[in-house]
């Protein structure tokens, strides 16, 4: 089963309200899904525009949910994909550092 991070539309006529959520590629739009991560409302703008389970998101993304092009530009937006990839960089830095010998005899 492929799992998919991605935007399931709600909200009335002309007033778009999306919630991101986890669900079955094959599943329609808005049809089931696994888990709601947050929601994203255009109309509002700004910071208040992407509300998100910022560790929720970061367990979905590390167990292999891929994340539709939309949504990875919200989450980029978001400063998740930041985020991650600077942690993936400090640990990679981290495990190749060799340590120096000190001085001490």
């Amino acid at each position: 089963m492929a799992v998919k991070i991605r935007l399931r539309r709600e909200g009335r006529k002309k007033t778009p309200m999306y919630r991101i959520v986890v669900a079955d590629s094959k599943a329609p739009r808005d049809g089931r899904f696994i888990e709601i991560l947050g929601q994203y409302q255009p109309r509002n703008g700004g910071e208040n525009a992407i509300n998100l389970l910022v560790d929720r998101v970061n367990h979905w993304l590390d167990v292999g949910a891929q994340p539709t092009d939309t949504v990875r530009s919200l989450l980029r937006r978001a400063g998740v994909i930041k985020a991650r990839h600077e942690a993936r960089l400090a640990a990679k830095l981290q495990s190749s550092a060799v340590a120096m010998p000190t001085g001490e005899a």
